[in-house]
């Protein structure tokens, strides 16, 4: 009995990987698991463009891979038929969790709730503050001393989730959304894998209520500060 319960407590996260673009953070987390750093199995990677460099990069490593982009006639694949399509992908692949790591594709609530997993997403910003886009530009113009990412349970309302992680910095007085952009990203290279490290080693839990009750607990978000 104890030998089934160690191997149930050894057996990689089983993930998932939605991307858009060049793919930095899934880099990351083949980096990680190659190097038995992260105990995970990344079993797939979805991109909804089929020139995104982090195809390349699940090539690279041998991650199954599914470009869903644009249908037979060569029309960009709408967002129900690529919803079908990723799903019926997901439930092929039974991930443990599903990352969204740079996607840039709104999905539906319906599709929210039938995936065959939780999803996380990392987001640009202190949420709740700057949700959608160009987050570093309006953190500037609004004068704000600190800025970040953060990772947070998916729902059918935009980065409105619970925010599990969160990663910040100082905005620098001569800062430009670029620059602050290049320094965020070091942060999400830091952020995605110790979120998801938690999450394997159940030290923290998608079941975010249960950690509201305990009072012995730190409140979400778990907050990382650091210099980039």
């Amino acid at each position: 009995m104890l030998a089934n319960n160690t191997s149930r407590a050894n057996k990689p996260l089983r993930i998932a990987v939605l991307v858009s673009g060049s793919g930095s953070n899934l880099q990351v987390l083949i980096d990680a698991m190659q190097a038995g750093a992260l105990p995970i199995e990344i079993v797939g990677v979805i991109s909804n463009r089929d020139d995104a460099y982090a195809v390349t990069r699940a090539n690279d490593a041998a991650i199954p891979v599914a470009v869903l982009s644009h249908v037979a006639n060569g029309k960009r694949m709408g967002i129900k038929t690529f919803e079908t399509h990723a799903n019926a992908q997901l439930v092929e692949w039974q991930p443990d969790l599903i990352v969204l790591a740079g996607f840039m594709r709104v999905l539906s609530g319906p599709f929210i709730d039938n995936a065959p997993a939780p999803m996380i997403n990392l987001h640009p910003s202190l949420l709740p503050v700057y949700k959608g886009l160009d987050t570093h530009q309006r953190a500037i113009q609004a004068g704000e001393r600190h800025h970040g990412c953060s990772i947070h349970v998916v729902t059918a309302e935009l980065d409105a989730g619970a925010v599990l992680t969160q990663a910040l910095l100082e905005i620098n007085q001569t800062e430009t959304a670029n620059s602050l952009q290049a320094r965020i990203q070091k942060l999400e290279h830091k952020l995605l894998p110790w979120t998801i490290l938690l999450l394997a080693n159940k030290v923290l839990s998608l079941d975010t209520s249960n950690t509201a009750k305990a009072s012995y607990l730190p409140a979400l978000p778990l907050q990382l500060f650091m210099n980039a």
